[in-house]
């Protein structure tokens, strides 16, 4: 009964967060670098918004709308992973509120599949496009400049090409959710949303995942520890309440 309760309140600990939240996510490994020349500075004037180990985080609002035949996955946004470590596994994860009821599918690109394919291509060039031209700050603000995260002393010649494991990340936003109101069903409002590259401790383990590894270690031992203690305390109860009535057996005789 005590293990069965106390299973119970370690769940609920777990699912509160999903009382306020959904999460999607995608795994994959990095892959090996590309050579960037440095002609192709297309990259940085598409105007995405980038993730890397050294800016894992972020957050953003993302168009949404509901599946049709031509969309089944509902609106396409693009974002740029990089910086990556060749051959490491990672995850994207994306969280967003459960008062936003949305679909999300999360697929990973490479560069020259992203170029060769022409509705890959054609996807990013629209979303790129309409990015850059609302300029609206909400998707400016989170926009991380390339080579960011690297020293000016590193930074090579404008003549130099550079090499990085590099991807593109389309994430489909599709509306999931039927309202009595003719504007919610006309006009799907943008959805808030957390973006996360987390990698994998010896592509094994997601590093975001460590405190809460030990905080369940931490409550397993805990709870073995107590229940080792009630258990021997009941014991003792029963082996008392077994004597006592052995003597009452023997008074009786």
């Amino acid at each position: 009964m005590y293990y069965t309760t106390f299973t119970i309140l370690v769940l609920l600990t777990f699912w509160t967060n999903n009382v306020f939240a959904n999460v999607e996510k995608t795994i994959f490994l990095a892959p090996p670098p590309t050579t960037i020349p440095s002609e192709a500075s297309d990259l940085d004037d598409l105007g995405l918004e980038r993730l890397s180990p050294e800016n894992p985080v972020v957050r953003t609002q993302l168009n949404a709308s509901f599946p049709t035949p031509d969309a089944p996955d509902g609106t396409e946004s693009w974002f740029f992973l990089e910086n990556l470590n060749p051959g490491q596994r990672y995850e994207v994860r994306i969280c967003w509120l459960a008062t936003q009821p949305t679909s999300f599918t999360l697929t990973t690109h490479s560069l020259s599949t992203t170029i060769e394919d022409s509705s890959l291509l054609s996807s990013l060039s629209i979303f790129s496009t309409a990015r850059i031209t609302t300029q609206d700050p909400r998707f400016q603000a989170n926009t991380i400049p390339r080579h960011a995260s690297v020293s000016s002393r590193d930074i090579p010649s404008d003549s130099a090409p550079t090499t990085d494991s590099v991807l593109f990340l389309r994430v489909s936003a599709a509306a999931d959710y039927f309202s009595h109101h003719e504007s919610l069903m006309k006009d799907v409002p943008p959805v808030t949303a957390d973006l996360i590259l987390d990698p994998f401790l010896w592509n094994v383990f997601p590093r975001s995942l460590v405190p809460t590894a030990g905080w369940i270690a931490v409550v397993s031992v805990i709870a073995i520890l107590v229940g080792k203690w009630v258990a021997g305390e009941i014991g003792k109860v029963i082996e008392e309440g077994k004597r006592a009535r052995e003597l009452e057996d023997k008074k009786g005789k």
